[in-house]
């Protein structure tokens, strides 16, 4: 049994994470802020199997005691909203990462995304590729990677790829799709573009492996290995709902990446 703090415990990953080690016989410290990017109460939710101390990562000081690892998956989400509020995004991405890293002195595994790549320079996309950034989000999670660099310590990142399943954030697209099938109402279709999808029981295990078997200094994209446009998912729900959705098209929004494929060789050399 290993004992574990999980930053970001209340959120969608995070709370999955947390339940994960715990079925497992581990020992979980789980703190969150409970920020209002959305509804709190939805977090409170996800965390109701387990206890959760509000704490705030780019402030307070961690609790460490008998730590074996950090899982450091605490962050702002969301590329729009990153244009209009940079210096949260700054203060809850970059700052947040750095007292992480500072702190520690064991084993971090911390949250990158896909949104480092950009409008990416080739498909499926390795880690090795040049990573373009496009907004804002992005760019303050390619400055962790950075960090984490400089900082030299025990730390494996991990790049998530449209990662979705049950007590996913409201504002993602998959559950905006969902509650306007289920509520027979109009859903905006930003742009068309396609995604490597990744079930989120597979984001979890491929966090835990890094946690365990990761390379130190090493950044691993997470993805489902197949590519979908949201025109696809949209025809899988109205098969499976029996109902006809009513798609009201709009422009692709500023910054978001025109297509995203996970190269998961790596990983899966890796860690399997």
């Amino acid at each position: 049994m290993s004992r574990y703090l999980v930053t970001g415990a209340a959120g969608f990953m995070g709370s999955h994470l947390s339940e994960a080690l715990l079925a497992r016989g581990d020992d979980v410290v789980a703190v969150d802020s409970f920020t209002d990017y959305y509804d709190p109460s939805l977090k409170e939710e996800n965390a109701e199997a387990f206890e959760v101390a509000r704490l705030d990562v780019a402030e307070d000081d961690l609790p460490l005691d008998g730590v074996d690892g950090v899982f450091h998956l605490a962050a702002q989400p969301g590329v729009r909203a990153s244009f209009e509020q940079l210096d949260v995004y700054l203060r809850r991405n970059v700052l947040a990462t750095q007292r992480v890293l500072e702190q520690s002195g064991v084993r971090v595994v911390y949250a990158s995304s896909s949104s480092v790549y950009g409008d990416a320079e080739a498909y499926p996309t390795p880690e090795s590729a040049r990573p373009k950034p496009i907004s804002p989000y992005g760019i303050t999670k390619l400055a962790c990677e950075h960090l984490a660099r400089a900082y030299g310590g025990d730390a494996v990142g991990l790049r998530y790829f449209t990662v979705y399943g049950p007590r996913q954030r409201p504002d993602m697209a998959f559950a905006r799709l969902v509650e306007a099938a289920l509520e027979g109402r109009e859903f905006e279709l930003y742009g068309d573009a396609s995604r490597s999808f990744t079930y989120v029981a597979d984001a979890v295990a491929a966090t835990i492996a890094a946690m365990e078997r990761g390379t130190t200094g090493s950044i691993y994209n997470v993805g489902g290995g197949e590519e979908a446009t949201m025109r696809e998912a949209i025809g899988v729900l109205e098969r499976v709902s029996g109902r006809r959705l009513d798609v009201r098209a709009e422009p692709a929004a500023r910054g978001d990446a025109k297509r995203t494929a996970a190269d998961v060789s790596l990983i899966a050399r890796d860690l399997g």
